[in-house]
């Protein structure tokens, strides 16, 4: 179990902390969802009418994951897998993608530290080979919800060669060869939406499920991997704590480049991702402004923990073939152990409970182009609160309740989307 919770944490590596040998487990996640109702006209001249709305509002409860994984770690290398079956919050790019999905495989030759921990020995080196998670991506988030940054820029693994050095105790250097997320369109809450859903030789103008009201973001890698315009990034990090990692303070600062592909097919849609998204239908009739294929990301990462207390911020600076975007997300969560000694079969009720709350903000500095690109929210100044708190049930079940208040900017007026999720996770 230790290997195992010490994978999921792990941007870079296992650490020397990590138990040797085989780890399995599995998840299984039940959700309740409340969402808001809204829908704004797009202003491109469809043959039909075309609304952004909300993925699928009101009140609806769903099994959403179940999840099998299995992993290996000895001294020198260490090994991962994690399939995911029904995945229904994270069907990428829309809920026609894959109902089964590989969502981790890799190997990893070396020892590394993760973010936000010590190293226990000062020096150590890693190399990691296959599908996982961005180094610059928080994987202790304490709610099931993401935030806006998180949602944009890295939610979904990515698939290539990490490597890392820790330098001493204090400092730590990354930098990686990879795939590339493809650009494509998604809502950011729960639910992607639908957008180029199939329909015999078509696309269906009644989808199943609504468009969302979508911002840019990085989508998952599929499975025809092409490395014709990779990414290249780079790591630089320092991070200071005590002997015992009661404490500890984890500054990165990271730089993403890749050139965008002219189109990137997708999994359950008929658009195309990366340039095939930003120039719209028909491309010449109203593409976002797009200046060459240069896809830049610039940014900062902050970890702090003491005790309980856990604090994560980031910032990114993204030029998106000269279309231009700021994201700023912060993350507070504190851990307590509750009052009381209930029990039910040998484990404790109640144990332990854990408040939450994230903001993030997506600044527009410049998405040039025709007022007729149809995902019309692409454009609009967002700002989103995640509020929640996770109480640990019994022996392995948890359940956590948040509420995601979004709020966005259209002629100067304010609106808003809220959505209410309640989680019910069993893991082992």
């Amino acid at each position: 179990m230790l290997a195992f919770a010490l994978a999921i944490a792990s941007v870079a590596s296992t650490s020397a902390q990590a138990a040797e040998g085989w780890s399995f487990g599995w998840e299984v996640k039940g959700h309740a969802r409340d969402s808001e109702a809204s829908s704004f006209p797009s202003p491109f001249p469809f043959s039909f009418p075309v609304f952004l709305e909300t993925v699928e509002p009101g009140e609806h409860t769903e099994l959403s994951l179940i999840s099998l994984n299995a992993g290996y770690r000895s001294e020198w290398i260490g090994f991962r897998i994690k399939v995911d079956a029904i995945d229904l919050h994270d069907r990428n790019p829309t809920s026609e993608d894959r109902e089964i999905d590989i969502d981790e495989l890799w190997v990893e030759v070396g020892r590394g530290t993760p973010s936000g921990e010590m190293p226990q020995t000062g020096w150590g080196a890693y190399a990691k080979l296959g599908k996982y998670g961005r180094f610059e991506r928080q994987n202790d988030r304490h709610l099931e919800s993401y935030g806006l940054v998180s949602t944009a820029f890295n939610r979904f693994e990515d698939a290539g060669l990490e490597l890392g050095i820790d330098l001493g105790r204090n400092l730590y250097v990354r930098g990686s060869f990879t795939q590339g997320n493809p650009v494509f369109i998604r809502d950011p809450n729960a639910l992607a939406g639908d957008n180029g859903i199939a329909a015999g030789a078509g696309v269906t103008s009644t989808p199943e499920r609504g468009s969302g009201l979508v911002i840019l973001y990085d989508s998952e890698v599929e499975y025809d991997l092409d490395f014709n315009e990779p990414e290249v990034s780079f790591g630089l990090g320092t991070r200071f704590g005590d002997a015992s990692g009661f404490w500890v303070l984890d500054l990165l600062g990271f730089y993403n480049e890749r050139d965008l592909q002219d189109r990137v097919d997708l999994e359950g849609t008929v658009y195309g991702g990366d340039l095939d998204t930003l120039l719209g239908p028909s491309h010449a009739m109203a593409p976002l402004g797009v200046v060459g294929t240069k896809k830049t990301e610039v940014g900062a990462n902050l970890w702090f923990y003491r005790g309980g207390l856990s604090l994560f911020g980031q910032y990114v600076d993204q030029d998106l073939a000269g279309l231009k975007r700021t994201g700023t997300e912060f993350e507070a969560s504190w851990r307590f152990e509750l009052p009381g000694n209930l029990a039910a079969f040998g484990h404790r009720l109640f144990g332990a409970i854990a408040p939450a709350v994230r903001y993030s903000k997506l600044d527009v500095d410049s998405l040039g182009g025709s007022s007729e690109f149809p995902a019309v929210s692409v454009r609009w100044p967002w700002e989103k609160w995640d509020y929640g708190v996770r109480v640990d049930v019994w022996n392995g079940i948890d359940l956590t309740l948040e509420r995601a208040d979004n709020t966005f900017t259209l002629r100067g007026r304010d609106f808003t989307a809220e959505e209410t999720l309640v989680t019910l996770r069993w893991r082992r």
